[in-house]
């Protein structure tokens, strides 16, 4: 069994929620001879370098969380995506001890059948996220400019899908409406989210920061 870190006490004893799953989930982990550390401000356990899994307390839930997750066989089927367009990780969600308990044999088999895909050297192929469909209140404003069409389609696929991400994502057709309204000019620059109107990216050294898109 690994030894817990120091410096990774204070997240699991000054956790205000999920506490006795958070150390529950710590115990199998380390039971797996994973080395802990702490990055990204939270418990994150490692092989001969390698990030395997990590640890985190949510709102609703706790959650163990493999990087290569994708890449298991996963036949109790009780890892998930963490986001809709999340390729690699796959997350074990808790909201009780006795789950934890209850899994644990299953949650150790993965954890060393993560190990082993970082011993073979294996990786998720990236592929291309779906874009969403285009909402009404853009195409609304296609129909209101062309131009603004016409520099919506001349973005690359990946600054399209970006601002259709984050378009799409508001409930409300009034918050998509202010969303699109706020990105037409960076739109009709050529420019992505987070591009700097002076050309260079997000809030590069040689940016004074003044742009609406740095703030």
């Amino acid at each position: 069994m690994s030894q817990t870190n120091p410096q990774v006490d204070p997240y699991f004893n000054n956790a205000k929620r999920w506490r006795d799953e958070l150390r529950a989930l710590r115990a199998i982990v380390l039971a797996c001879d994973l080395t802990e550390e702490l990055k990204w401000r939270a418990p994150c356990y490692t092989h001969d370098g390698r990030n395997v899994a990590m640890i985190a307390a949510f709102k609703d839930y706790c959650g163990l969380s493999i990087f290569k997750g994708a890449l298991l066989k996963d036949a109790q089927g009780v890892l998930v995506k963490p986001g809709e367009n999340t390729q690699a990780a796959r997350v074990a969600k808790f909201t009780d001890v006795r789950e934890i308990a209850k899994l644990a044999p299953t949650l150790k088999a993965y954890l060393r059948e993560a190990i082993d895909v970082e011993r073979a050297g294996l990786k998720v192929e990236p592929h291309e996220a779906r874009a969403p469909e285009l909402p009404e209140e853009l195409l609304a404003k296609f129909a209101e400019s062309a131009a603004l069409k016409r520099a919506f389609d001349a973005l690359t696929p990946g600054r399209q899908r970006a601002y259709l991400m984050h378009f799409s994502a508001a409930k409300q057709s009034t918050t998509r409406t202010s969303r699109i309204e706020k990105f037409i000019p960076q739109i009709l620059a050529g420019k992505g989210m987070h591009d700097c109107t002076c050309g260079l990216t997000r809030k590069p050294p040689a940016c004074d920061g003044s742009h609406k898109s740095h703030r």
